[in-house]
């Protein structure tokens, strides 16, 4: 597991981010936030990825906050039904959201009401990138050769994806687009189908994170090509990134995981929020879950990541209509 942590308290423009300015009056209207519980709306079903790694956070939030932590999982709309309740919930920072990569896909795909605007950024937690995996039987010994292969041979190269429009085959349409290659995109209810997918010959390969192919891949069933990020990924030992591999490099796509509130929440308890929240990332029993579950803790306070997440939808904004998925 690696922690990445990037700090420092900035003003943002045009992204919600909160101020470590403020005057004494409002300084002392948070000196005692938060005196009662604080909700965390998880927008997807419990015993998820997502769920557990907020519920492990909330967990060690507890010890910070000294209140306790209650998850609220509501789901629906691939997360917008819930991020939608959490932007719409009293400014008061008792009502926390976990947000996604989907907050700035499903409004440029035409799935959701709302955009990173209706926040304000809390924090980032986590981060994955994409993994080129194949079968352990696979012709493609190497990303080179994988490449190669869908270069000569365009259409040809199914390429199993967690749904039209979502995080892995944008991922993979960008990857698409950077070294002139043309895939068969085939679209699964998840990333986990798409792996069973895979394992029974129906697709040539995946665009998943090294975490939802780890337990295939140490079991010789699955076999990761490369890693589609700047640095490899701790648990896939081994396995090189695209630029290692291939000499390519471009601003890659993955998915993450953060924290948000109402727009109109005050500044300084928002502060008070992401202080508290990367404090709790730094919990031992919470790195020791996310190391077990093969995640990695990229940790980023309001500031920074109102400007990735910024970043993220400008980039999408462009990508998805690029590819025919716009439904504005």
């Amino acid at each position: 597991m690696s922690l990445t942590v990037v700090l420092g308290m900035t003003v943002l423009t045009g992204c919600g981010g909160a101020t470590a300015k403020t005057s004494g009056a409002r300084a002392g209207k948070s000196a005692d936030f938060p005196n009662k519980p604080i909700s965390l709306i998880v927008p997807f079903a419990a015993g998820g990825g997502t769920d557990t790694t907020a519920r492990a956070l909330a967990k060690a939030a507890e010890k910070v906050f000294k209140q306790p932590v209650t998850v609220v999982n509501k789901t629906g709309g691939g997360g917008s039904v819930g991020m939608t309740e959490g932007s719409n919930a009293k400014s008061d920072g008792y009502t926390v959201t976990v947000v996604t990569v989907e907050l700035t896909t499903l409004p440029h795909l035409g799935l959701s009401p709302i955009t990173y605007q209706n926040f304000k950024p809390v924090g980032m937690m986590n981060y994955e990138p994409a993994a080129i995996t194949v079968r352990a039987d696979s012709p493609w010994q190497t990303m080179k050769d994988f490449l190669d292969y869908a270069k000569a041979n365009p259409g040809k190269v199914r390429l199993g994806n967690s749904g039209t429009g979502a995080i892995w085959h944008l991922a993979a349409a960008a990857l698409e687009k950077e070294t002139g290659t043309k895939f068969n995109h085939i679209p699964f209810e998840g990333a986990a189908p798409a792996i069973t997918a895979l394992l029974g010959g129906h697709v040539d390969a995946v665009p998943v994170s090294p975490p939802e192919v780890k337990s295939q891949v140490e079991s010789g069933k699955l076999r990761s090509l490369a890693v589609l990020d700047d640095k490899p990924a701790e648990v896939l030992p081994g396995v090189k990134t695209l630029k290692e591999e291939t000499g390519i490099a471009f601003d890659y796509i993955g998915t993450w995981r953060g924290l948000g509130v109402p727009k109109d929440t005050p500044d300084e308890i928002v502060q008070a929020l992401s202080e508290g929240f990367l404090k709790g990332m730094e919990d031992e029993e919470f790195k020791a879950f996310m190391k077990k579950n093969g995640l990695t803790i990229v940790s980023k306070d309001s500031s920074s990541f109102g400007q990735y997440v910024k970043e993220n939808d400008e980039r999408f904004g462009k990508l998805i209509p690029e590819l025919g998925l716009s439904k504005k």
